[in-house]
C-alpha cells in the first residue's frame, strides 16, 4: 500500500481511505475492530467517519455511533497510526435540525466530535454538504443554483475563521470539502487567499465507473490546485460486484435497509453493471478491484474511499492495491462509459 501526499496539506496516507459508515448499523463495535485491523495491517492507515455516521439507515437514535466506536479504539491506544477524516453535517434535520454551517456551529460540531472520539484532534475536518444545497445523490435531474452571491460567501468566510482559530488551537490539522460544486471549491479557494485563511485541501464527492460527473471541470480544477478527490462509493454501493443482478435483494446488504439504493437503481443500470462485470472477467478480473484501480488511475489526485461490511470485502478491497490495469482494459472503460455514460 502506498503512502502518498494528501495535496498541500502536509499529511501523508494510504493510497486508499477505510470508510467506516457501517459501523454501528450494519457492523457491530467489534466487527469495526476487526476491519481496523486488518486495514493497519495492510497499510491503510487513513479513516474517513462523520458526525452523522452510522448509515443504512441513517437515525437520530444513532448519530454519532461511528465516532464512538472510533472513540473507543483510540482509547486502547494507537491514535498515532491514523490519519483520520471526519465531518460537520450541513443543514438537515438529524443534527442541529435546520441550522447552516456557521462559525458558532464549526466550532460546536467540532468539540463534539473531538470528544466522541476520545482525541484532541482531527487530521481532516470536512464540510460534509454545502448550506446552499447541491446536485449530489441525485438532485441533478432537477438542480436549481442559488444566485445569492454575497450571502453565500459570507458565510464561507465566517467558517474560514473558524476554521482557523481551531487550527491554532491544534484541534484540526486541515479542512476539506464534500459534495461541493466547482464553482463553490474556487470561491473556498480565493477566499482563502485573499483572507490568509486556511485552504480547503481536498473534496470528498461520489465517484465510480457508474457515476463519473467529476471527469471534466472538477478534474481540472483538482489537478491544478492539487485537491485530492476522496472518492465516495467507488463501487456504487456494491452494485459492481454484481450482488443485485438480476434486480434481487440479497439479504444482509445494504439493499435490504434502502432498496433503491439512494436513487441508483434504474432500467438502466443493470445492463451497465452486466457490461463492466463482462469487461473484467474477459481480462481476468474482479470487477470490483478493476472499478477501483480504474478510480485510483485517473488523471488527477484521487483516494478511494472503500467501506465493507464482511472481512472478505475489505480483503479483497485493499488488494486492488496491487492492480494495474492495462491500454485494452482502459480503453474497454472508455467504450463502456461512451455506451452508458449516466445509469443513475
Amino acid at each position: 500500500m502506498q503512502q502518498i501526499p494528501l495535496g498541500r496539506s502536509g499529511l501523508t496516507v494510504s493510497e486508499y481511505c477505510l470508510g467506516t459508515m457501517t459501523w454501528g448499523t450494519q457492523n457491530t463495535e467489534a466487527e469495526a475492530y476487526e476491519q481496523i485491523a486488518l486495514a493497519l495491517d495492510h497499510g491503510v492507515n487513513f479513516w474517513d467517519t462523520a458526525e452523522m455516521y452510522p448509515t443504512n439507515p441513517t437515525q437520530p437514535e444513532t448519530v454519532g455511533n461511528t465516532e464512538r466506536i472510533i472513540g473507543n479504539w483510540f482509547a486502547r491506544g494507537g491514535r498515532d497510526r491514523v490519519v483520520l477524516a471526519t465531518k460537520i453535517t450541513g443543514k438537515g434535520k438529524l443534527v442541529r435540525p435546520g441550522m447552516p454551517i456557521t462559525g458558532a456551529s464549526f466550532t460546536e460540531a467540532l468539540d463534539q466530535s473531538l470528544a466522541r472520539l476520545q482525541t484532541d484532534y482531527i487530521d481532516l475536518y470536512q464540510l460534509h454538504w454545502p448550506n446552499r444545497g447541491s446536485y449530489h445523490f441525485r438532485q441533478n435531474w432537477d438542480y436549481k443554483p442559488r444566485s445569492n452571491r454575497a450571502e453565500v460567501t459570507e458565510n464561507m468566510l465566517e467558517v474560514l475563521q473558524a476554521a482557523e482559530v481551531a487550527m491554532q488551537a491544534g484541534k484540526i490539522r486541515a479542512i476539506g470539502l464534500s459534495n461541493e460544486s466547482v464553482w463553490g471549491a474556487a470561491q473556498w479557494l480565493r477566499l482563502a487567499e485573499e483572507h490568509r485563511l486556511p485552504r480547503m485541501m481536498t473534496v470528498q464527492n461520489e465517484y465510480s465507473l457508474l457515476h463519473r460527473p467529476f471527469d471534466t471541470d472538477w478534474a481540472e480544477l483538482s489537478a491544478m490546485e492539487d485537491m485530492p478527490l476522496l472518492a465516495w462509493s467507488p463501487l456504487a454501493t456494491g452494485l459492481i460486484s454484481g450482488k443485485y443482478a438480476g434486480d434481487v435483494t440479497p439479504e444482509g446488504t445494504r439493499r435490504e435497509r434502502t432498496s433503491d439504493l439512494g436513487g441508483r437503481i434504474t432500467a438502466q443500470v443493470f445492463p451497465a453493471v452486466s457490461a463492466y462485470i463482462g469487461l473484467a472477467l474477459e481480462h481476468g478480473l474482479d470487477p470490483c478491484q478493476m472499478a477501483l484501480a480504474f478510480t485510483r488511475s485517473r488523471p488527477w489526485p484521487v483516494i478511494p474511499i472503500i467501506g465493507a461490511t464482511t472481512m472478505d470485502q475489505l480483503r479483497s478491497n485493499i488488494a486492488a492495491a496491487g492492480v494495474t490495469l492495462s491500454p485494452e482494459v482502459l480503453a474497454g472503460i472508455g467504450a463502456l462509459h461512451r455506451a452508458h455514460p449516466a445509469p443513475f
